[in-house]
Parts: C-alpha cells; structure tokens; sequence
C-alpha cells in the first residue's frame, strides 16, 4: 500500500476542478446548433414511446440499450424532449468520470498526477466526440471510472464488504447499458495481478464479478438473437488498428514515466491495463465476428487520461528541485496549450458538420417543399427517422409504402409494404416527396423495396425541387404529363 503519494486529508480536494472542467466544455455548444443525428434521432424517437411500447421493441432489437432508452424515457417524461435533455446525461457523466480520473491519479501519484489527468480526459477527441452525444457510452465510462476508483480503494486496504457490492453493482449497471463494457473485468484482473493482490482480495472480486455476470447474462445472450443490428460493421482491417496503436503508444509512454514496479500499487499499474486490454479484446472478439467500433471502449480512455496525468506529475517532481518556482505551473500551462492545440477540433466536434447527419435540418426543408396530400417515401425505410423526431415537419403527407407503423411493429422504422404494393401506392400519387442520403454518404440501394421505389421514381415521375443538408437530401418528384 503506497501512503507517500496520497494528498493531506487537510488540503482541499482537486477533483470539482476537473468536474465543473468538464461541464463547461460540455455545455459549451450543447446543441450543436440544434442538430440531431441518426444515432441520436433513435434515442430520441424511442424515448417518446411508452415503457409498453419500449418493451415491445427490445423484444425486436436493440436489447443491448434498454436500460439506457428506459432512463432517458424517464428524462423525456420530467423534461421534455429536447437536445438539451437527449445529451446532458453524457456530459454528467464525462464530468463524473473525469473526477474519478482525478481522485485515483490523486491517490496513487499525487496530487498533479490527479488532476492533470482530470483535465485530460475531457480534452481526449474521442471523449470529446461523446460528451455530447445522446448514446450510453458515456456513462459506461462514469461507470468504468467508478468501479476502478473502488478497486484501487480495496487495493489501498480499505476492504469493505460494502465496496464489494458497489463494485458488483456497478459493473452489472454498465454491463446493462453496454455489455461489452465487461472488458473492463479483464483489466482489472490485470491490476490485481500486477500488484500481487492477496489470495482474499482475489476472492472477494471473483464473486462480485460472478454475481454481475450471472446478473446480466441472460441479456447477453438475448440480444446475440439480434445480431443483425450490428452487421453493418465492417471486418476488421489493418488501417482500423492505427487509432488504438498510436493510442497504446502514448499510453506506454505515460507508464514509463510512471516506472511501474511489480507488486506495487501505481497509476500505471491501474492505467496501463484499463487501456490496452479492452482495446486488445475488442479487436480479438472482432476477429470473429466485426465488432470493433471505438465507442464500445470509450472508458479505455480513463487509463489514457491517468496515464497522461501520471507522465506531467512525473515531470513535475522532476522540474521542482531546480524550478520551484515554475513547477506548480507546469499543468496549468500544458492543459492551456492543449486547449489551443485542439481548439479547431473542438470547434468541429461542436458543429453539425461532425456527424453524417442531421435529421432536424432535413426536416425543416420538408415543412418548406411540401403540400397538403403529397406522399411521402424512404430510401433506405431507416430514413424514417426524421418523421418520428418531428413529425409535425411531416403533417400532411401520406407514407404510401408503410404497413405498420414503427410503434405497432416493434421496430426503429416499421414494417413496410410488398415491393408490388409500394410500386402500386406510389403509381397512384401526383407529387411524391423522399427523404434519403445524399451521395456521399448514401449506400447502394439493395433492398427490393428500396429498388421499387427508385423504379417507380425514374419511370413515373421528374424531379422538380432537390434540397441537400448536412447529409441529407429531399427531392420532390411530380408524375410526367402524358407525351413527355
């Protein structure tokens, strides 16, 4: 147990300076000039739906997010629908994170350590991407930062039956909201390894690893029947392993300046591990089937920031003895170049232009380009999301080709009609509006729906207004005149 490095109980604690950090660079720009993309557009329109009909759908997909469309239906029904409310979750979250970052770094490297690493973890661009995003993963990371911060507590030698529980506790809530967050367990392994845990220590986890395990396997296993959500993953490819190689190095770097020793409980000890093994797991659980997207691993992030805090606390204490004077301004100074590095990046993460898409701006162009008694159709059906995020943008126009709507069926985009029966709906409108991708983005057309749709488009009708936004498009088509 290392005493040395812990902060006086008289000082006062570091860790609301990283937090109210991280909420400002959180609140700042929160609504990314009211715009919503399609990742979002899903929490938000499943949000709105009764906890009846939420259950309906996990039963169809996304099981892996039902904790998380449960709590923000709770948030939508106290607060409101809105971007402030679809995304200050998250924001909490990193602020809640960052503080757990500080309060280990405090404790097991000192007090410079803690919180250059809190000012850290809100600057990362990857956490920089989420912390205001409408999606779990950032509270997987709160979550993953307190279950490290009550390892490293029962590893200091406060070992309490009650830290047990919350350790289990927590580990079974981020397992809810993203299973794969379990990586974190083989991490932590990794730590109780390092520092030669007793043979109590080593028991006491493994029953709060079983306990949350046995808790949340019975949805693992369900949603492995839903698959197919996640089967636009691409295989794993050399050029995606770059990202978690230069990520790992830098990590490597932190912890030699740390000089980790075996046996002894250290930052890099804690850090090095929640790094490298989830971003090593994902990447051997996608060589079986494509899962690797970073996301799944935000909180590996927490051990970059530690590690990163861990490396300035370093060059503090060697910069003391000579400069005292400048060593106390030595995180002050690196967090403010940071800050002006990564200001064109974070201006970017703060525009709508850093998601594919915005589903509040293309509808806006429909409120504009429609009429009363116009029909309406989607390519791909998924493109339905800017009718359930504002519906009122679509009042008046008729879904020719939806059979079932997307509550009735359990679904993100409903049930559509035959490709026939959509060839013959569509054959019978005057004006027809669709919503789609524009080039860039847009995947080729596969579905035989989606085919009949585009046929009875070329075939039957002619472009006569095209309004492209932030990665959507509206073309209104009306039907040729005979001779044409």
């Amino acid at each position: 147990m290392n005493h040395r490095m812990t902060i006086p109980r008289h000082r006062l604690p570091l860790w609301p300076v990283p937090l109210l950090w991280t909420l400002a660079l959180g609140l700042w720009g929160l609504s990314r000039q009211h715009s919503v993309w399609r990742d979002e557009a899903a929490t938000w329109q499943v949000a709105r739906r009764s906890v009846t009909d939420i259950w309906r759908l996990l039963g169809e997909v996304d099981a892996v997010h039902g904790l998380y469309y449960l709590l923000m239906h709770g948030l939508f029904e106290c607060f409101g629908p809105g971007t402030t409310t679809l995304r200050l979750p998250s924001v909490l979250a990193t602020a809640v994170a960052a503080a757990c970052v500080t309060v280990i770094g405090c404790r097991l490297a000192g007090g410079w350590a803690g919180l250059g690493g809190g000012l850290a973890f809100g600057l990362l661009p990857a956490v920089q991407f989420h912390l205001q995003e409408g999606r779990p993963y950032a509270l997987v990371s709160a979550g993953a930062g307190i279950s490290t911060l009550l390892l490293v507590t029962v590893l200091q030698g406060r070992d309490r039956k009650a830290h047990w529980v919350a350790y289990g506790g927590t580990v079974l809530l981020c397992a809810l909201l993203n299973w794969l967050s379990l990586l974190i367990l083989p991490a932590h392994a990794a730590t109780l390894a390092w520092t030669r845990a007793g043979r109590g220590t080593w028991i006491r986890w493994a029953a709060a690893v079983a306990a949350a395990v046995a808790a949340v396997l019975p949805m693992i296993l369900f949603t492995s029947t839903q698959s197919r959500q996640v089967s636009w993953i691409p295989p794993l490819t050399w050029h995606m392993l770059i990202g978690p190689a230069i990520v790992l190095a830098i990590g490597a770097l932190g912890a030699l300046l740390d000089r980790p020793r075996a046996g002894r409980l250290s930052a890099a000890a804690v850090a090095l591990p929640l790094l490298a093994v989830p971003q090593i797991g994902l990447i051997g659980l996608s060589l079986a089937k494509p899962l690797f997207l970073d996301r799944y691993i935000l909180f590996s992030m927490l051990g970059l920031a530690l590690l990163i805090g861990a490396a300035l606390g370093a060059v503090v204490r060697m910069v003391e003895p000579r400069f005292p004077r400048a060593a106390p301004w030595l995180v002050p100074a690196v967090t403010a170049v940071a800050v002006i590095a990564l200001w064109p990046h974070m201006l970017a993460k703060r525009s709508p232009a850093s998601r594919v898409d915005d589903v509040l701006a293309v509808a806006a162009d429909v409120r504009q380009l429609k009429k009363d008694g116009d029909a309406v159709v989607f390519v791909p059906a998924a493109r339905r999301d800017t009718a359930l995020v504002s519906p009122a943008a679509f009042a008046g126009l008729r879904d020719v080709a939806l059979a079932e709507s997307p509550v009735a069926s359990g679904t993100l985009k409903g049930e559509e009609a035959s490709p026939e029966r959509i060839r013959a709906a569509m054959s019978a409108q005057r004006r027809i509006v669709l919503i789609t991708d524009v080039p860039e983005v847009a995947r080729p057309v596969s579905a035989a729906r989606d085919r009949a749709k585009i046929a009875v488009l070329e075939e039957s009708f002619t472009a006569v207004a095209d309004e492209q936004v932030r990665g959507r498009r509206v073309t209104v088509y009306e039907r040729l005149r005979p001779g044409r």
